[in-house]
């Protein structure tokens, strides 16, 4: 009679515990073991001894079930241990799902593609999780001309295995009733002082919720070369383009702009130089816009040209705030009326809050990486190296996305409430810019490249995210050529042929110009595929998330919404007018206390490289993921040096800050 020695961990969580029953069954090539009862009921699972009468072999799998013991009570189950009979060494079963109901699940040790009975093994588990996880995981178009999604009305809706721990919920709500409450007590406040008259009236709601970085916004917002710096590394520092050719839409001349550059030069010299960048957001043109308590708000689709100056830095010199020249559609100036060329500013950062929330954020980051999240449980198993690769970077995405398409971009939601491209709007502006989505334009080093971005001088968040994708992309490599033995292994995959068809054809439809095929040819696409995944929903999400209360928490610097039209005369542009522009106090506060319950530090956030589920055992694939955090702690050093002595440090693509996935 043979013993073996089971070891059962269960969930850190709360509630991840259970009394029910758990039975164990060991299976092995020679065989398999009885059905052994592993503890008795209780909370407690700790070890257990099955017995065999005659020798397993090699083992193959662990098989364990639930049974209800007087009620139901859910059960998260980490990982199982083996210690067969007279070895030294122990057998790790991952498993890190919850179990509910009575179930039965069984899981391997490992996913490899050279021996065949293992292969025949993962097919027989393979073909369990397709039956299960494809009616649990099921597509849905939330609306067209976007990605498809989860099929789940509310949160609630969502099996338990993608849903929010009890501990992160709890915290989730608890930060977004904080932060309402503050817009609660503000606005009373406001109420019983001063009328909302003078941009300084915009330090009253400054309080309590703070950052150092939004504290120098107020004090630096209105200087050009804060503005340029915003572009470079602010809330969405992907917009950015360079300019060799002036659009024919936007007629600037060289003596509008002369008193902006250096001595000894000019526009046409600086075009040709590569000096010269723009702004472009046609994307704005002809969006339907909010109406709020019946009262309409205003978009604008600017222009804005930036010049690289030698001494002061990239400064705005150019801005119109419509797409198509007109009388009515200056062109305003740094030289203009100091209330003008800062209205056009604040225009043009009002267009900025539209693209980098909708867009650079929602769309790029989060819908973007729900179609990986929904492929992945539909059509990967557990035990499959490309899961174990993603399972980290796709925790808790589906709640949170949900959420979103709840409370966010609802037909009532925050937005709606409070921001101009609200209702209507933002379902067209992402659409539009679904339309034009690209697999290539997710990868940093083509994004820059198609930019013309590689000289703009103290671009950190290009330095930073070539530094974090070149770490990312090498760690992945390492892992596909350690499970993929050639290209053709990628291609007699079918777990893996399937996942990727049910990304482009399924997730991704409705884009023929994507540029992401439906097969998965070589080990290099495999792993730039999975390397986009990965950075998009770490470094990508990280820079555009983490800073939104930074640039947005003083209004006018990012204002989420315009109460009356673009100036059509320079002259006439007071005061009073860009305050009654602004929003107002009601919509200052929820866009203060909206984007700090966002874009704050995530109290159970697990960062980059840092595995708390230890989905590999393999020694090999150890030894990968550690040379992976030792990589992240070098970036982490060199940005901590590059920044430091900075008066504006630059720290969202710092490992330790960036998260493992978008959990906000």
């Amino acid at each position: 009679m043979e013993v073996y020695t089971v070891t059962v961990a269960t969930g850190t969580s709360e509630y991840s515990g259970t009394n029910n029953y758990i039975f164990v069954t060991l299976v092995g090539e020679k065989g398999e073991s009885e059905r052994t009862l592993l503890d008795n009921p209780g909370l407690d699972f700790c070890r257990g001894a099955v017995s065999v009468p005659s020798p397993l072999g090699s083992l193959l799998l662990v098989r364990l079930e639930k049974q209800r013991y007087w009620v139901e009570d859910n059960w998260f189950c980490r990982y199982v241990t083996v210690e067969p009979p007279a070895e030294d060494k122990v057998l790790t079963f991952p498993c890190y799902r919850w179990l509910i109901g009575d179930i039965k699940v069984q899981y391997t040790q490992q996913h490899k593609y050279t021996a065949s009975l293992i292969r025949m093994v993962v097919l027989k588990i393979s073909m369990y999780k397709y039956f299960c996880h494809n009616v649990c995981y099921r597509w849905v178009t939330w609306a067209p001309g976007i990605p498809r999604c989860i099929d789940a009305t509310t949160e609630a809706d969502l099996p338990q295995d993608v849903r929010f721990d009890n501990e992160k919920r709890s915290d989730f709500e608890h930060s977004l009733h904080y932060a309402l409450l503050e817009l609660s007590l503000k606005k009373l406040a406001i109420r019983f002082g001063k009328s909302w008259s003078d941009l300084d009236d915009f330090k009253r709601i400054f309080w309590k919720l703070r950052s150092p970085i939004a504290e120098y916004c107020m004090e630096h917002w209105k200087e050009d070369r804060f503005f340029g710096y915003q572009c470079m590394n602010g809330s969405n520092p992907r917009m950015i383009k360079s300019c060799n050719k002036l659009p024919e839409n936007f007629p600037v001349t060289s003596d509008m702009v002369q008193s902006s550059m250096a001595p000894r030069t000019n526009l046409d010299k600086e075009l040709k130089a590569g000096n010269i960048y723009l702004l472009d957001y046609a994307i704005m043109d002809g969006i339907p816009t909010n109406t709020i308590k019946s009262k309409p708000q205003y978009i604008a689709a600017p222009l804005c040209l930036l010049y690289q100056h030698p001494d002061e830095g990239l400064i705005p010199i150019a801005i119109q705030l419509e797409q198509t020249p007109d009388h009515d559609t200056p062109i305003f100036l740094p030289r203009d009326p100091p209330l003008a060329w800062l209205l056009a500013k604040i225009w043009v950062r009002h267009s900025e809050f539209q693209v980098f929330q909708l867009l650079s954020h929602l769309l790029r980051t989060h819908l973007v990486i729900e179609v990986f999240c929904v492929a992945t449980l539909r059509q990967l198993p557990a035990v499959h190296p490309i899961y174990k690769l993603l399972a980290p970077h796709l925790r808790y995405t589906l709640e949170i996305n949900c959420r979103g398409r709840t409370q966010l971009i609802s037909p009532n939601g925050i937005f709606k409430r409070v921001v101009s491209t609200g209702g209507d709007g933002l379902l067209i502006l992402a659409q539009r810019e679904y339309k034009v989505l690209t697999y290539r334009s997710l990868q940093p080093r083509n994004d820059f490249t198609d930019r013309g971005v590689y000289e703009l001088p103290k671009y950190f968040y290009r330095e930073h995210s070539l530094m974090l994708w070149d770490t990312i992309h090498s760690f992945v490599s390492g892992m596909v050529s350690l499970y993929y033995q050639s290209d053709h292994d990628v291609q007699e995959d079918l777990e893996l042929q399937a996942w990727i068809r049910d990304i482009t054809q399924e997730g991704y439809t409705e884009l023929p110009n994507f540029g992401l095929p439906s097969k998965l040819n070589t080990r290099e696409e495999l792993s730039t595929l999975v390397s986009v995944a990965i950075f998009t929903s770490t470094a990508q999400h990280a820079a555009t998330n983490n800073g939104q209360f930074d640039w947005c928490a003083w209004v006018p610097n990012t204002p989420c919404t315009m109460r009356h039209p673009p100036p059509t005369d320079k002259d006439a542009v007071t005061m009073e007018m860009i305050m009654a522009t602004l929003p107002d106090v009601s919509q200052s506060c929820l866009q203060m206390a909206i984007t700090w319950h966002l874009g704050r530090a995530q109290p159970d956030a697990i960062p980059l490289g840092q595995y708390t589920q230890e989905h590999f055992t393999e020694g090999e694939a150890l030894e990968l993921i550690e040379r992976f955090r030792r990589e992240l702690k070098d970036i982490e050093g060199h940005i901590l040096n590059q920044n430091e002595g900075l008066e504006l440090p630059y720290l969202f693509l710092l490992p330790s800050r960036i998260e493992n996935s978008i959990t906000i």
